[in-house]
């Protein structure tokens, strides 16, 4: 086996391009799309996306923020979770279900 070679990224302060890499990236950008040979990559066609699925490991972004709800609602969501834990996610989960339903209404 060969040696490990560990190397550290600052994605905020990237290193510079080398003038090889800044001609390769030139040359890449003068090709035409026609230039570009997908023989080996067919594109997708709608009938691929008819059977897409959301990427089960994809978490969005949460934002934090105040939402004034009825106590009764809330005190809905503590009593469903064991020790009143995980009532946000809850809540969370209900609304983007919702959501679903209306988008799939409005199509």
């Amino acid at each position: 086996m060969g040696k490990i070679v560990r190397h550290e990224i600052d994605p905020v302060n990237p290193s510079l391009l080398t003038e090889a890499q800044k001609a390769e990236i030139a040359a890449l950008k003068a090709r035409s799309e026609s230039d570009v040979d997908t023989s080996d990559i067919p594109e997708l066609t709608e009938k691929f996306w008819q059977n897409a699925v959301r990427n089960p490991y994809f978490k969005p972004i949460k934002q934090q923020l105040t939402l004034r709800l009825d106590s009764d609602l809330v005190a809905w969501f503590k009593r469903r979770e064991p020790d009143g834990r995980g009532y946000q996610s809850a809540i969370n989960k209900a609304l983007r279900e919702y959501v679903a339903k209306q988008e799939q209404k409005t199509g």
